[in-house]
C-alpha cells in the first residue's frame, strides 16, 4: 500500500505549470477549497512536489497548516491523503514554525466517535513523532487507544507507539510496562502480540530500560516456543542489542545456541540472518569461540541452504578484523588444522555454486589478511578453487552463474594484488578460458584482466597475442553483448599495448568496428583509448564519428575530444634529450587545444554547462604556455647572455641575481606563473565535490607538478636558502593506485634528487618539460550537488538596496537547501555547510568621519549542520559609514573528513546605510550655527535604551 501510494503521489504533479512559490500555493489552496472531492484530493497529493521545489520554512509552514485544516474538517479519505503526504514529506516536518497550531488542528480529530478517524489521527501523530516527541496528550491518547476494542485503532496505536518510543525516552519508559502486560496477558490475541513485540527494539535509551526489555524478551522466548513467536522475539532481541551495543556478545551466543539446538529450519534461517546483520555491524565483537561454533554448525549441517547462509556469515567475517583475532588467539598449529580452513577447503568444490564461491572467498580473505603467516598451501588451494569455479561459471550465462563469476573474479584480483607471485597462473587460466566462455562471462573476464594488468603492467605484454586472436574471432552480430564484448576486449588491448599500438592492432580494431559495431560502441572504445594514452587511435575514431550524430552539441563535443587527442599526440613526441623540437611540439599542441576549447564551449548547454571540463582544459592550455615560456627563458641565456657590466650592477644594487642579467627576472616571472597555476588547480579541486577520487587525484598531481617546478626554479636560481622540499618529499610514500600515478611520483622524486644535488646552478628546466605532460582525460564521474540560498530581508528588485539606519544593525537571515544529484553521498558525504558573509563599501555619501577600522567592514563565518538537507543561520551586520554597501554571501560544504569544498553559490545584495533622523537634525543645526537645545543635548543614542 505504501509503495502504491508513493508512486501515486510521485505522478500527481506531472504536467504542472512552472509557477513561483506563492502562486503555486494559492493554486493548491483553491483546489482545497473546492466543493468537489476529486479536486480536493488532487490538490492534497500535489503538496509533496511543492515541498520538493520550494523547501523553505515559510511556505512549508503555511502549506501544512492548510493540510491540517483539511484533516480537521474533511472526510476519512481526505485524511488518509493528508497522512500519506505527511509521511512522504517527513524530512520537511521540522520546518513547521507553528507546531502547536498544527498539532492542535490534527489532534482535535482524536475525540471523534469514528474509530477509523481516530486510527488515522494516531498514525498522523506517529508520523509527526520527530517534532512532538514529548507531547503528553499524544502519549495519553496512544495509551488509551491500545485498550480499544477496534482492531484498526489498536494497530494504529501500535504504529504510533513504535514511532514515539524511538523518539522519546519518557514515553518508552512509560509504555514498556503497558506493552509487557499486553504481551503476557491471556486476553491479547497472538497476532496482536506479534505486532506488539517489535516495539521493544526501541527501548535502548538507557541501560536499565534496555536490560528490562531484554529480560522480558528472554521470558517470551522461553514461554512462547511457537515458530512465529520465536522468530519475531529473536529478531527484536537482535535489533535491541545492535542499538544498545552492550549486549551484542550475549546475543551472538544466543543466536548460535538456537542455530545449533533448534531443529526448525525457519528459526535457523532467522538466526543466520541476524548473525549476518551483527557480522556486518560489529565484527570486532566476535570471539574465536563464536567463529568456531559457527564453523562446527556449518560442518555438520546436512542442508545446503543453511550451509550457504552460515558460509555467507563466515565470508563476511573473513574480510574484517575478526579473522585476525581468530588466528592470533589460537594455539600454534598449522593453518590447515583450523576448522574454518577445513570448511573452506571442503566447500571450494561443492556442487552448489554459491557455497563454492563463499569457500574460495574465505580462502582468499585469509591469504590477504594473514600475510605474516606461511600460507603457500592455502594460496594454492585458493587458486585451484578459483580456477574450478571459473571453468564452471564461464560456460553458463544464467544470472546465478554470473553473480558467482563476479565473486570469483573479484577474489582473483584481490589475490593477485596481495600475492603477486600467483599472478602468472591466474592470468594464464583467464586467457585459456576466455576462448570457450559465453559472451556475458567474457565481458566480466576482460574487466578482470584489465584490473590485473593495471596493477601489474609486467603481465600485460603476454596477453596481447591471445587477445588479438579472440578479437578477430568475434562474430558479426550486432547484439548488445557483442558490442559490450568489443569494448571490454579493446580496453584490455589498450592496457596491454602500453600506449604503443602497432599498425596491425589498429587495423584489426577498425575492421571489427566497421563490420559489427554501432556508433556508441566506437565512441566508448575511443574514450577507453583516450584514458589509456592511445591518443592517435582515439583521434581517428572521434573523426569517424563526427558525421554520425544528430545534435550540434554532440558534434562539437566529439570535435573537441578529437582536437584534444591530437594535442596530446603531439606531446608524446617530446624526448628527454631533444629540446630543440619541444617548442614546435608545444605550439602544435596549443593550436589543437585552442580549437578544442572553442568546440567544447560550443558543446555546453544551460542544463549541462561542462564547467569542470572547460576549467580543466583552460588550465592545461595555460600550463603548456607556461612550459613554452620557460623553455624560451632557458634558451635566452644563449642568445642574450648577461652584459659585461652585470657584476657592477649587482654590486651597486645589492642584488646578486643581477649578475645573471635579464634571465633572473624572467625566471621569477615563470616561478610566479607556475605558482598561480597551482593555486588555480587547487581552486578547481575544491569546487569538484562530486568528482570521483581518480579525477581528484589527477588534478592534485597536476597541482603538485606546478608547485615542484616553481620550487625548482626558486631553489636552483632565485633563493636556494628559503626553498623547502618537505611538502613534496612525502608524496612518494602515498599509496599509488595507477601506473600513471606511479610514473608521476617517480618523476617527482627524480626531480627532487636532481635539484637537491645541484646547488646554485642553472637548472636543466627544459628537462622538466618532457616529464610534465601526461594524459588529460579524467573519468569525470560527476553528479550535481549544489546549494540554493534565500536571504531575508530581501529586496523586491535585485538592484534595489535595502535601507538601514547607520545606528542600527541589520539581522541577515540565511536559509538554504542542499540539492543532491541522483546518488547522494556517492564519493563523500556532507557534514556541515560553511557560510561566509562579507560587505564592501561601494559608494560613500555624507561627510568623512573618523570611524574605527573594525566598523568599516563586515567579515563573518559560520558553520551549520544541515538537517534533512536544510540549514539556517543569522548574521548581525554593522553599517556605520553612510553609503551603499555590497553584501556577499558565499556557501561551501565540509565533508566528513573536514575538507572544505567551494561548491557555491555566491549571492549578493545591496544595503544603503542612512543617517538616523536625530543625528541628521543635530548636524543641520550645527551647520546653521544654532546650538542644540538642552533637551536634545541630553538625548543621545544610548539614553533611549
Amino acid at each position: 500500500m505504501a509503495a502504491s501510494a508513493k508512486s501515486f503521489l510521485a505522478d500527481a504533479g506531472y504536467g504542472e505549470q512552472e509557477l513561483d512559490a506563492n502562486s503555486a500555493l494559492m493554486e493548491l489552496d483553491k483546489g482545497l477549497r473546492s466543493g468537489k472531492l476529486g479536486e480536493q484530493c488532487e490538490a492534497v497529493v500535489r503538496f509533496p512536489r511543492l515541498f520538493q521545489k520550494y523547501p523553505f520554512p515559510i511556505l512549508i509552514n503555511s502549506a501544512f497548516l492548510k493540510l491540517a485544516d483539511v484533516f480537521r474538517v474533511g472526510n476519512n479519505f481526505l485524511r488518509l491523503c493528508v497522512l500519506k503526504v505527511t509521511q512522504q514529506s517527513e524530512k520537511h516536518l521540522e520546518k513547521i514554525l507553528n507546531v502547536d497550531e498544527f498539532v492542535k488542528r490534527v489532534f482535535s480529530v482524536i475525540h471523534s466517535n469514528d474509530p477509523v478517524a481516530r486510527a488515522i489521527t494516531l498514525r498522523m501523530l506517529g508520523s509527526m513523532a520527530s517534532i512532538i516527541p514529548e507531547r503528553k496528550n499524544a502519549h495519553h491518547s496512544i495509551r488509551q487507544s491500545l485498550d480499544s476494542h477496534d482492531n484498526v485503532e489498536v494497530e494504529a496505536a501500535i504504529f504510533a507507539a513504535a514511532n514515539f518510543s524511538a523518539q522519546s525516552k519518557d514515553f518508552a519508559a512509560g509504555i514498556c510496562n503497558k506493552i509487557s502486560e499486553m504481551i503476557q496477558g491471556l486476553a491479547t490475541p497472538v497476532d496482536l502480540k506479534l505486532k506488539l513485540i517489535p516495539i521493544l527494539q526501541h527501548m535502548h535509551h538507557d541501560a536499565s530500560l534496555a536490560s528490562s526489555s531484554r529480560q522480558l524478551l528472554q521470558q517470551l522466548v522461553t514461554s512462547y516456543p511457537s515458530t512465529k513467536m520465536v522468530i519475531v522475539t529473536l529478531h527484536t532481541f537482535t535489533l535491541l542489542a545492535a542499538s544498545s551495543l552492550v549486549d551484542i556478545p550475549k546475543q551472538i551466543q544466543l543466536l548460535l545456541q538456537y542455530l545449533k539446538n533448534d531443529p526448525r529450519k525457519a528459526v535457523k534461517r532467522l538466526a543466520i540472518q541476524d548473525l549476518k546483520l551483527l557480522a556486518n555491524k560489529t565484527p570486532h565483537t566476535w570471539s574465536r569461540e563464536n567463529i568456531q561454533a559457527l564453523c562446527e554448525s556449518a560442518l555438520h549441517t546436512p542442508y545446503d541452504s543453511l550451509k550457504l547462509g552460515m558460509l555467507s556469515v563466515l565470508s563476511t567475517l573473513s574480510g574484517t578484523i575478526a579473522i585476525k583475532q581468530y588466528f592470533s588467539s589460537a594455539p600454534a598449529t598449522t593453518v590447515r588444522s583450523f576448522d574454518l580452513v577445513k570448511l573452506a577447503q571442503e566447500c571450494c568444490y561443492h556442487n552448489n555454486r554459491g557455497i563454492a564461491a563463499h569457500g574460495v572467498r574465505i580462502l582468499t580473505n585469509i591469504s590477504a589478511s594473514c600475510q605474516e603467516k606461511d600460507l603457500l598451501p592455502l594460496e594454492q588451494d585458493a587458486v585451484f578453487g578459483l580456477e574450478a569455479l571459473l571453468v564452471l561459471c564461464s560456460q553458463d550465462d544464467s544470472p546465478g552463474a554470473q553473480a558467482t563469476l563476479k565473486i570469483t573474479l573479484t577474489c582473483m584480483v584481490k589475490l593477485v594484488k596481495c600475492r603477486p607471485h600467483l599472478s602468472q597462473s591466474v592470468v594464464e587460466s583467464l586467457l585459456t578460458q576466455l576462448h570457450s566462455a559465453q559472451d556475458t562471462a567474457r565481458i566480466l573476464m576482460c574487466h578482470c584482466l584489465a584490473a590485473i594488468a593495471m596493477q601489474l603492467p609486467v603481465l600485460a605484454d603476454g596477453m596481447l597475442g591471445d587477445l588479438m586472436d579472440l578479437y578477430k574471432l568475434i562474430g558479426r552480430s550486432a547484439t548488445d553483448k557483442k558490442q559490450e564484448l568489443l569494448v571490454s576486449l579493446a580496453t584490455v588491448i589498450f592496457v596491454s599495448s602500453q600506449k604503443a599500438l602497432s599498425s596491425e592492432v589498429k587495423t584489426v580494431i577498425k575492421q571489427q568496428l566497421e563490420n559489427a559495431s554501432n556508433g556508441w560502441t566506437a565512441y566508448r572504445i575511443a574514450r577507453q583509448a583516450s584514458r589509456m594514452g592511445n591518443h592517435d587511435m582515439a583521434r581517428e575514431l572521434y573523426q569517424s564519428l563526427l558525421t554520425q550524430v544528430a545534435s550540434e552539441h554532440f558534434y562539437f563535443w566529439l570535435n573537441s575530444l578529437k582536437e584534444f587527442s591530437h594535442a596530446e599526440q603531439c606531446l608524446t613526441g617530446l624526448q628527454e634529450d631533444n629540446y630543440s623540437s619541444a617548442l614546435s611540439c608545444i605550439a602544435e599542441a596549443l593550436k589543437s587545444y585552442h580549437k578544442g576549447i572553442a568546440s567544447l564551449t560550443a558543446a555546453s548547454t544551460p542544463l549541462n554547462p561542462l564547467s569542470f571540463q572547460c576549467g580543466f582544459v583552460k588550465l592545461r592550455i595555460d600550463l603548456l604556455q607556461a612550459f613554452s615560456q620557460l623553455i624560451c627563458t632557458c634558451n635566452s641565456l644563449k642568445t642574450s647572455p648577461p652584459p659585461a657590466i652585470a657584476t657592477t650592477i649587482a654590486m651597486t644594487s645589492g642584488n646578486d641575481l643581477q649578475r645573471c642579467g635579464r634571465i633572473s627576472n624572467q625566471m621569477k616571472h615563470s616561478m610566479e606563473e607556475f605558482r598561480n597555476l597551482a593555486t588555480r588547480y587547487g581552486d578547481l579541486y575544491q569546487s569538484s565535490f562530486d568528482a570521483d577520487s581518480a579525477t581528484l587525484r589527477n588534478v592534485e598531481l597536476q597541482q603538485q607538478s606546478c608547485l615542484l617546478i616553481s620550487h625548482a626554479i626558486e631553489a636552483l636560481i632565485l633563493d636556494p636558502e628559503s626553498a623547502s622540499f618537505q611538502e613534496y618529499s612525502s608524496n612518494g610514500t602515498a599509496h599509488v593506485e595507477s601506473e600513471y600515478e606511479r610514473r608521476m611520483m617517480s618523476v617527482f622524486n627524480h626531480v627532487l634528487e636532481e635539484v637537491e644535488s645541484l646547488n646554485r646552478k642553472y637548472a636543466p628546466v627544459s628537462y622538466l618539460v618532457s616529464n610534465g605532460f601526461k594524459c588529460i582525460f579524467c573519468r569525470q564521474r560527476f553528479q550535481k550537488l549544489s546549494n540554493s540560498l534565500a536571504l531575508s530581508p530581501s529586496p523586491r528588485n535585485p538592484a534595489e538596496p535595502i535601507a538601514v539606519q547607520n545606528n542600527q544593525q541589520l539581522a541577515l537571515k540565511v536559509e538554504g537547501v542542499v540539492q543532491h544529484g541522483s546518488k547522494p553521498g556517492l564519493f563523500r558525504k556532507i557534514q556541515s555547510v560553511c557560510l561566509n558573509v562579507s560587505s564592501v563599501l561601494q559608494s560613500k555619501s555624507g561627510q568623512d568621519y573618523k570611524i574605527p577600522i573594525d566598523n568599516m567592514t563586515n567579515e563573518m563565518e559560520q558553520r551549520v549542520e544541515p538537517h534533512n538537507d536544510y540549514f539556517s543561520t543569522q548574521f548581525l551586520l554593522n553599517f556605520v559609514i553612510l553609503g551603499t554597501h555590497n553584501i556577499t554571501v558565499e556557501s561551501s560544504v565540509i565533508d566528513s573528513n573536514g575538507i572544505v569544498w567551494k561548491t557555491g553559490p555566491k549571492t549578493t545584495i545591496f544595503v544603503k546605510s542612512l543617517e538616523d533622523p536625530y543625528s541628521q537634525q543635530v548636524r543641520l543645526q550645527q551647520q546653521q550655527g544654532q546650538p542644540p537645545s538642552q533637551q536634545q543635548q541630553q538625548r543621545t543614542a544610548y539614553s533611549r535604551f
